[in-house]
Parts: C-alpha cells; sequence; structure tokens
C-alpha cells in the first residue's frame, strides 16, 4: 500500500452556486484524490486582485497517496470538469472552483508547474483563517512560522466573514446531517419507492405509512360522501399513533430517518374530501396532534402532472385505485401547494418530476438525489 501523506488544499468559488460548487468539489476529492479529514467554516471574502462577486472559501486536509506532480493534475482536471477555464494571459477572474496545493506535508517543491508551499498563502487572510480552523499550529516549512502567527502577520483587509453553513466529506455525511427527510407527493407520484432507495442507499431508518388495513379505504372509492369523514378519522388516528411512534424512536445503527408521508398530509386530504362542517371539527382535533409531532428538516414534494399520476396508478394495479379521478388528483395538488406556500422556505423542496423515471433510471435517480443535497447543502449548519 502506497504512503499516505497529509496535503492542505485552499478551496475557493464566486461563479455560479459557489457553495454546492465547493461540496460538489470535496465529494470529488474524496472519492479520486484522496480521503478528506478534515474541513473548515465556509468563509465569504471580497474578491483579490480583480473587481467581482465576494468568494466562498474553506480549506481542507487530505490524506492522500498521490505524489505533488500527480496531486496537482488530479486537481486541475477536477476543475476543468467543473467548468474552471484557465486563461493563457495574466491576471485574476470569477472561477466556478479554484483549488490551490497549500502544504504537502512539510515538504517544500519548486516546478515550473507548482510551488509548494503555496508562495502567496502568507498575503491571503481568506486562506490563513479557514487554514487556522483546521491547522492552527502547523508550520510553514519555509517562513518557520505557525498559521496563528501568519494571521497576525497578514496586511489583508480585505472583507472576511464566517457564514452559518458547512460542507461534508460524503454524500453519506451530508445526508446523516438532515436528520430527517419527508418525502410526500401526490396518490401514484412515487414517494414510497424514492423513500425506500434512499433508505437503502443512504443508511436511513425507513418510516413508512401503514395503511393498507384500513377497512374505509375501499369503500371511500365507492361512495366519498358517505366514508370520507370514518376514513379521515380513521387516517388521522393511525398516522399520529404511528409517526409519533416512528420518529421518536432513533436506530443508533441508522444516520437519519427517511419517510414517505408527513402527517399534515392528513389535512390536505381532509381538506378535499369533507364537508365544511366536518372539516372544521376534523381540524380542531388535528392541530392540537400537529403540535406534538417531528417535523422534518427537509419537506420534499413530488409534483407530477395528473396525466402521469394517473399512468402511474394505473401502472401499480391497485384496485381500490382504479377508479380515482383526475379532479381528485387535482384538487390534492392543490391542496398541497396551498400547505407549501406557508411551509418555510429554508426547509421545503419541490421537485418537479416531469419525464423522470427514478425507478426505471438510474440517471433520473441521481438528479433526484443531486437536487436533495444541493438543498440539504443550504440549511444552516
Amino acid at each position: 500500500m502506497a504512503d499516505l501523506k497529509t496535503a492542505y488544499l485552499s478551496l475557493g468559488s464566486n461563479l455560479g452556486d459557489t457553495l454546492n460548487n465547493l461540496q460538489a468539489a470535496i465529494f470529488s476529492i474524496h472519492n479520486s484524490v484522496g480521503r478528506v479529514q478534515r474541513i473548515s467554516p465556509v468563509y465569504q471574502s471580497s474578491s483579490w486582485g480583480f473587481e467581482s462577486d465576494d468568494f466562498m472559501n474553506i480549506c481542507i486536509s487530505v490524506k492522500t497517496s498521490l505524489q505533488p506532480a500527480k496531486l496537482l493534475e488530479n486537481l486541475l482536471d477536477l476543475e476543468t470538469k467543473m467548468g474552471r477555464i484557465r486563461h493563457q494571459e495574466d491576471g485574476y477572474r470569477a472561477r466556478s472552483i479554484d483549488i490551490d496545493i497549500l502544504y504537502y506535508e512539510r515538504e517544500t517543491l519548486v516546478s515550473e508547474s507548482l510551488i509548494i508551499p503555496h508562495p502567496e498563502m502568507c498575503f491571503r487572510k481568506f486562506v490563513l483563517k479557514p487554514l487556522a480552523d483546521i491547522a492552527p499550529q502547523f508550520y510553514h516549512p519555509v517562513v518557520n512560522k505557525d498559521t496563528r502567527n501568519l494571521i497576525q502577520e497578514c496586511k489583508d483587509k480585505g472583507k472576511l466573514e464566517k457564514i452559518p453553513h458547512r460542507l461534508y466529506k460524503s454524500r453519506d455525511e451530508l445526508f446523516a446531517h438532515t436528520n430527517f427527510i419527508a418525502i410526500e407527493g401526490n396518490i401514484g407520484a412515487g414517494k414510497t419507492t424514492l423513500a425506500h432507495k434512499i433508505a437503502e442507499d443512504f443508511n436511513a431508518k425507513l418510516v413508512l405509512e401503514r395503511f393498507a388495513d384500513n377497512p374505509f379505504l375501499p369503500k371511500f372509492y365507492e361512495d366519498q360522501s358517505r366514508y370520507a369523514f370514518p376514513l379521515e378519522m380513521s387516517f388521522l388516528a393511525d398516522r399520529y399513533q404511528q409517526f409519533t411512534d416512528d420518529t421518536s424512536q432513533y436506530d443508533l445503527f441508522k444516520n437519519f430517518m427517511v419517510s414517505d408521508y408527513d402527517i399534515y398530509k392528513s389535512l390536505i386530504f381532509a381538506g378535499v374530501t369533507l364537508q365544511q362542517d366536518e372539516f372544521k371539527l376534523y381540524r380542531k382535533l388535528f392541530n392540537l396532534m400537529y403540535k406534538e409531532v417531528k417535523k422534518p428538516k427537509i419537506y420534499v414534494f413530488l409534483y407530477q402532472t395528473t396525466d402521469r399520476l394517473l399512468e402511474n396508478i394505473k401502472r401499480r394495479g391497485r384496485d381500490y385505485e382504479q377508479n380515482i379521478e383526475a379532479e381528485y388528483l387535482e384538487k390534492i395538488n392543490r391542496g398541497y401547494f396551498e400547505f407549501i406556500k406557508g411551509y418555510p422556505e429554508q426547509n421545503k423542496l419541490v421537485i418537479e418530476l416531469g419525464d423522470l423515471d427514478f425507478v426505471e433510471r438510474e440517471e433520473d435517480y441521481e438528479v433526484i438525489i443531486d437536487k436533495i443535497l444541493k438543498f440539504a447543502v443550504r440549511l444552516p449548519a
């Protein structure tokens, strides 16, 4: 096995989705360059050496078997894949990602393509400050001063502010940070399938809605006006009991929880199916219960058109669902969107499925996962 060396890298971005650019770069480094050991907090800094939008900056430490020249080659390739365009002429430009090697152990190196330690690092507070968060006592092998002393001597007066977000070594670690994700959607949107796949792929406790044995459901689809109230009340009682039990008990061997429903759906469906006086009574009881239940950190709503929902319902072949009408599904969609309007912006993610088929096509599933992860990065640390 090749000897592993510790490298310290500086990453910056000021073009596009800067926070997710940094996160994507970390994932790629962790997967193909070396094992990411430590990640600094994220800092927002003014552009250095040219007029442009602010940068997001971090430093990371990496255990790698790559020698410096090969490490640089891999990092430049990563930058290119992420859209970085290097220009021949001198001068600084905005960039989607910028990765610099600061230290490689305590080695020094001077070549045409690479100088280690990085020759400009002592003059850049946006490098030194995040570096101090992960290596405060690391000594510069040339000037023989540690990171804290370098900061004290640095004359860089540019803006530098820590932001309330953090980044993660891997997709598994980022999912674990979410704590609890609810996957919601209309009948036939695929929420249960997606919850199953996420739970399996990212080691989550799976919380599923259990209603197959509800005796009122087949009767409701045959005579909605007669069975709406007992159906919704039985759903509410079952969901409240199940949801409270399932979400209050953590599994020590799982990283987070993912469910295929949020208990608020009870009020959405009741608003569509119940008469006005029935709904008022129902809502009073619901509000008391809703105060007590755990709220998801990310509420994912899978939106699908009514025609596609009907196709999915027909394809899965549940007898009691085959008479569901388009108008009913449209009312449910409207009910969800009314609820989503009032949901905290930082916790809701609406994904328009369109032609995405995350069941049959792995690339479509990856699109969904990418959307969730990019949203999760924006959650406060």
